[in-house]
């Protein structure tokens, strides 16, 4: 049976049970997502799209079969065809399942997951799984956009597909400048013993002002500018710099001892928000007034501003903005098309780009400053400092890509070479992916770590100590296990909903609430059963279970009935019954 025949018929039990809840219920289109709900009613066409290697090498399935999503949604600016059904790469073939070392079961339900999440009010979610250099999985779902402003489900949206852009917000930092610094230190042309000032220039010491941090070290200003003037490239990618975690350099009411929102407070610190070279420029100048808070090296803050001075350095050395230097070094000569900072500049259209914040960065109306974006992010960097302060690229946020060409440019890390060109040496790659120390084995330079077991979160209770990766505050995750020879770039759009309670926390959206948006319940099905032929049924039934009591857990008495955590427990029942009542056949 092809695999697009068996995804059909387990979609078409979805479908069932959707409607055997909605008889039940009286619903109309209330459980679906996004998109299927309001005068509509349920939309029950597909709202996945799976491709793997048997449905390419089954064309004429793949041409018929609703799974295969052959519509053009969006007219993507750097592929002329638009077709979600992507070109087989010569260096990465697509591979079948079975093949593959991967359980097809755990694909399934990794597909069954997100697909009652988005029935049940979750964004979107891409994923793409290489391993041994194959192309073992490629699924999409949802919507472009998913939500009004107003936090009504949207009825016109686009759906996602395999050319979609999303924010990788983080995972930038790895993609961006890890990549640049890596292939520079091999190439020769720097080490990461450099001091910054070095490619900076005196003024990143001179200028320096005094901040007695709250929580910082009180050291006199000669003493910083000291530690300052004796900063390495080294330090910044073990987040020893020790800058604050946030400056906030884009809101001018900021108190720069707590480094919190307050109106009655200026900024020293401020910059701009013009969103354009003059504001790049007046944060340059901020970042080089930037006390730091402790010693370089002796603390471990995770800090965007560390990412910041490592991107303007990557630009100072090579003479190229960020965006120009990855696709000509790496993009190009891949082949890679959906990789790009700043999407709508450089040929794609907002329905090219998954959405994100729905109110601008407002928080749901929660912050407030003068130049803040309030209409819904669609095709800009949702980060506040690499929009406002960077002109959208900035070396700690800013990129965007599709599932695929992230995976693919993940491969690199496994033997640094893309066909028979090689990026990296293999001296650097472990280099920067060793762990920085006994004491931070979840950290290597820049990349976190596995450790012992210490990045479960994201990539799993199954993956080895040496795994390393990145995620994303819009919910982004890339792993890369060179054991396994595994590569996982899993994309949501999560904050492209409501805040939940913006009083409460006004960083927590209602898709935060979701399975779909907690990145590590990928790899941890991944790696069930790999390499076996073992039975892992009942053991996949009890994660079910697990998923069902746990989503229990969340729910509070006070929460209303359209809570995204009530209906993330209705995800999860509905995949219970799913599962328990169809099997896995």
């Amino acid at each position: 049976m092809t695999s697009n025949t068996t995804i059909l018929k387990h979609k078409s039990r979805i479908i069932v049970l959707l409607l055997c809840s909605c008889l039940i219920t009286g619903c109309a289109g209330g459980t679906g997502n996004a998109g299927n709900s309001g005068d509509e009613g349920i939309n029950f066409s597909d709202n996945s799209s799976v491709h793997n290697a048997q449905s390419a090498a089954n064309a004429d399935n793949s041409a018929s079969s609703p799974e295969t999503n052959t519509s053009d949604t969006s007219e993507s600016g750097q592929d002329s065809s638009s077709s979600s059904n992507p070109a087989e790469d010569p260096a990465f073939p697509f591979v079948a399942i079975e093949d593959s070392g991967i359980r097809r079961e755990c694909l399934t339900l990794i597909d069954d997951i997100i697909e009652c999440d988005v029935m049940h009010g979750f964004t979107s979610a891409q994923l793409t799984v290489i391993r041994n250099g194959k192309i073992v999985y490629e699924g999409t779902h949802g919507y472009v956009n998913s939500y009004n402003p107003d936090g009504t489900p949207k009825t016109d949206s686009a759906r996602v597909t395999t050319n979609t852009l999303y924010d990788l917000a983080s995972v930038s930092k790895m993609i961006g400048v890890n990549y640049a610094l890596q292939k520079l230190v091999t190439d020769g042309e720097i080490d990461i013993n450099d001091k910054v000032v070095s490619y900076l220039g005196q003024h990143f010491v001179d200028d320096t002002i005094y901040i007695d941090y709250e929580e910082g070290s009180h050291e006199p200003l000669e003493t910083i500018k000291e530690w300052k003037a004796n900063l390495t490239i080294a330090d910044l990618l073990s987040h020893q710099g020790g800058f604050p975690p946030s400056p906030k350099y884009h809101n001018p009411t900021i108190n720069p001892q707590t480094l919190e929102y307050d109106p009655e407070i200026e900024n020293p610190l401020y910059s701009a928000v013009s969103a354009d070279k003059a504001a790049k420029q007046a944060t340059t100048q901020a970042i080089c007034k930037t006390p730091l808070m402790f010693e370089s090296g002796t603390k471990v803050l995770y800090s965007d501003v560390d990412y910041m001075i490592l991107g303007l350095i990557v630009e100072a050395k090579t003479g190229k903005d960020l965006d120009t230097y990855l696709k000509e070094t790496f993009c190009e000569p891949m082949g890679l098309t959906h990789v790009t900072y700043n999407p709508l500049e450089n040929g794609f259209s907002k329905d090219d780009c998954a959405a994100t914040e729905l109110n601008g960065n407002t928080r749901d109306g929660f912050i407030e400053f003068d130049g803040i974006r309030t209409q819904t992010i669609q095709g800009q960097v949702h980060d506040e400092m690499a929009y406002y302060c960077m002109g959208g690229m900035s070396g700690h946020a800013g990129l965007f890509a599709n599932s695929v060409d992230l995976a693919k440019l993940g491969t690199l890390m496994l033997d640094g070479t893309y066909g028979d060109t090689r990026f990296f040496s293999q001296e650097v790659i472990d280099q920067f992916t060793a762990p920085k120390s006994d004491d931070y084995k979840n950290w290597g330079l820049g990349w976190w770590r596995q450790g012992d077991m210490q990045r479960t979160n994201y990539f799993g209770s199954y993956a080895s100590s040496n795994t390393f990766g990145h995620q994303g505050w819009t919910g982004t995750l890339l792993m890369i296990d060179p054991e396994k020879d595994l590569v996982i770039a899993y994309l949501t759009n999560k904050i492209n909903s409501p805040v939940t309670d913006k009083d409460a926390n006004p960083n927590k959206f209602n898709g935060n609430w979701y399975t779909s948006a907690t990145l590590g319940f990928v790899p941890e099905l991944i790696y069930m059963g790999m390499d076996s032929d073992e039975d892992i049924e009942d053991e996949l039934l009890e994660y079910i279970d697990g998923l069902v009591e746990t989503s229990k857990e969340a729910i509070t008495d006070d929460m209303p009935e359209d809570h995204p955590a009530r209906k993330n427990a209705e995800a999860k029942e509905f995949l219970w019954e799913l599962y328990h009542n169809e099997g896995f056949h």
